[in-house]
């Protein structure tokens, strides 16, 4: 609706400048003017393009054209100006719009750093339907986060405010998974200290951190080095057990954990 106030107000001037300059050029110019020719001269003119005079022009012309090239370019200017402020109030109406909406939220999971690890849980969380807040301070990943539905905070989550913005006083769980085992210890001793409750995972990337973050109040640590290498080590011994299955799902991937069996333990159940 602001848009279309805005539009209809900027066409009204727009006609009424275009009206007012080709009946000038017309009566200005003399017999050789025609309405076109008039109107042609009023578009060039508001539009700067500058393919000169459609027909000599006397000083009066010269002055009626510099009128029409101040109200066409103001025009434009002003126009360019409104537009602006209205994309930028109606992209601060989103952002409060989606604070709001967080504000409300409850039980539901904060990620802290939108990296490789922390858009492989916000996927998991949102194929499963969990509620869930993204935490990130670069705003080209804040647009992709945006793109794909999920509820998220443009901000550094080693500020508590930022944490507070993101709810975490409800939250259910929280996942720390930032660049740096400095920042993470950082972001878990605050956010422990704001949530006594919430289960808290937290990335580390050096072993010999692990201990700090749990002192800091993390209930599970975290290290993808160390996972990977325990998940490709049982693959390199058992390869012809799968211990994962992955059923591709319509909205999205449900991964089915199963435990091996011994084909002989089920012979001797079964009397075979």
């Amino acid at each position: 609706m602001m848009f279309d106030r805005q539009s209809l107000k900027f066409l009204t001037y727009f006609a009424t400048v275009i009206t007012i300059g080709t009946a000038g050029f017309y009566f200005i110019g003399g017999e050789e003017w025609s309405l076109i020719d008039s109107f042609y001269m009023t578009i060039i003119t508001m539009t700067t393009v500058g393919f000169g005079e459609v027909h000599p022009l006397d000083d009066m012309g010269r002055l009626w054209t510099s009128f029409v090239i101040i109200f066409g370019v103001s025009g434009f200017l002003y126009m360019i100006a409104e537009f602006g402020a209205e994309l930028l109030e109606f992209s601060i109406y989103k952002k409060n719009k989606m604070k709001r909406k967080i504000r409300k939220m409850k039980n539901h999971y904060i990620i802290c750093g939108y990296g490789r690890m922390g858009a492989v849980i916000a996927k998991e969380l949102y194929a499963k339907e969990y509620p869930l807040v993204i935490v990130e301070m670069d705003e080209h990943k804040i647009d992709e986060i945006t793109r794909l539905g999920y509820q998220s905070i443009l901000g550094d989550a080693t500020i508590e405010t930022t944490l507070e913005e993101a709810g975490i006083h409800q939250a259910a769980g929280i996942v720390v998974c930032l660049n740096n085992d400095p920042d993470n210890l950082f972001v878990t001793l605050t956010a422990r200290s704001i949530n006594h409750e919430a289960f808290l995972v937290s990335r580390c990337a050096q072993i010999s951190n692990i201990p700090k973050l749990k002192q800091a109040g993390a209930n599970k640590v975290v290290n993808p080095y160390t996972a990977g290498g325990h998940r490709m080590a049982e693959l390199l011994i058992s390869p012809e057990l799968e211990d994962t299955v992955s059923l591709s799902l319509e909205h999205g991937v449900v991964d089915l954990a199963i435990d091996e069996i011994n084909l002989k333990t089920i012979r001797k159940l079964h009397g075979l």
